[in-house]
């Protein structure tokens, strides 16, 4: 088989967190590929658009085993998109409960992958989202110096989410590669484990609501609504950045890839890598009157501090075909300022007011 060859996806398909924009995106986007035989899982309900495209959608708390055992009723998934779990922020906020979601949720994931590959004889592919969160670098001198990081490279993560998801790409590497070693008769089938490391993702049509990388749509929002803006980290700051589509394809352009084709279990995915300050100077550009201020959040700005300027990619473009649409310029020009200027147009000729934004961040 040719190194980069690829499938198509077939076969029944299981998309936990369908409810989120990553979950809803992903729908929309196998919808177009002719894909219909997607099963959604969350413990909130999705938009009704999204739920008519979806197979069926269950309701469930991901970190209950029985919940999650009961998926598929008894006919194995071919494909599992495992995208649910509490971020950063929300993390920090609720650090155990973070913990038993993030990594009490993926264990039953992988449990159920591991037991529908033995029902289909073969192994079920199963892609995770990880983070960019997974890296701690130790200081800012340090964060310059290191430039664009590989995966195996500075994995001292200081958050909650970060350490949850380091750990659970080493549950499914074990899940993968040595599960039963001790009693390899009693091993069966394993699983086709693939993680991508998403960087900060910019969506064109959910709301920030004050994320830890929240601030570069946060500016668009604002600038927007005409309302001044108050970034919460330093204009140097510099952080990896893609746009929701390109996040979407690269999940897809990963669960088609050959087994053969793929060097590791888990990929670094970028686009572009602005300072805050040049994303402000791109904002003002479209929206002239904006005001962008600069107050930092001590925390926050730790926190970013410790991520990655910028991160390499090289293996995913190698062995799966990754490459980004949307580079710096065209993702806010052609995706996410106009359709951030058409949300607060329609909203306000519908007279429902033109804070959203602040309202959500609240």
């Amino acid at each position: 088989m040719n190194k980069n060859s690829s499938s198509s996806i077939a076969g029944r398909i299981l998309i936990t967190g369908v409810s989120g924009e990553v979950g809803s995106s992903l729908v929309q986007y196998l919808s177009r590929l002719g894909v219909s035989d997607i099963t959604g899982f969350d413990l909130r309900d999705p938009s009704p658009d999204i739920a008519l495209l979806c197979k069926e959608v269950l309701k469930g708390d991901i970190s209950d085993s029985p919940t999650v055992d009961d998926l598929g009723n008894g006919q194995p998934f071919d494909t599992i998109f495992h995208l649910a779990g509490i971020l950063s922020s929300g993390g920090e906020r609720a650090p155990l409960m973070a913990h038993k979601v993030n990594v009490t949720g993926t264990l039953n994931i992988l449990e159920l992958a591991r037991k529908h590959s033995e029902m289909r004889k073969e192994p079920v592919k199963l892609v995770f989202t990880s983070t960019i969160a997974t890296y701690g670098i130790r200081s800012v001198k340090d964060k310059v110096a290191a430039r664009a990081v590989r995966e195996v490279d500075h994995l001292h993560p200081i958050t909650m989410y970060g350490a949850n998801k380091l750990y659970c790409e080493s549950l499914g590497r074990y899940y993968c590669e040595n599960f039963g070693m001790l009693e390899p008769q009693n091993a069966g089938i394993k699983i086709d484990f693939r993680a991508v490391r998403f960087p900060g993702l910019i969506s064109a049509h959910t709301v920030p609501t004050g994320g830890t990388s929240d601030y570069a749509s946060e500016m668009v929002h604002a600038a927007a609504q005409g309302m001044p803006y108050s970034c919460f980290v330093r204009p140097d700051t510099r952080l990896p950045f893609m746009m929701m589509p390109d996040a979407i394809r690269s999940l897809v352009l990963l669960s088609q890839a050959s087994p053969e084709s793929l060097s590791q279990r888990v990929y670094n995915v970028a686009a572009f890598a602005p300072s805050a300050e040049e994303i402000a100077k791109l904002v003002k550009r479209s929206f002239p009157m904006s005001t962008i201020s600069y107050s930092i959040n001590p925390i926050r700005q730790t926190i970013v501090d410790s991520w990655p300027e910028d991160i390499d990619d090289s293996a995913a473009r190698t062995d799966f075909g990754w490459a980004p649409v949307y580079d710096f310029e065209r993702g806010f020009a052609e995706y996410l300022i106009p359709a951030v200027r058409l949300c607060y147009s329609k909203h306000a000729n519908r007279g429902s007011g033109s804070h959203l934004f602040l309202d959500a961040a609240n």
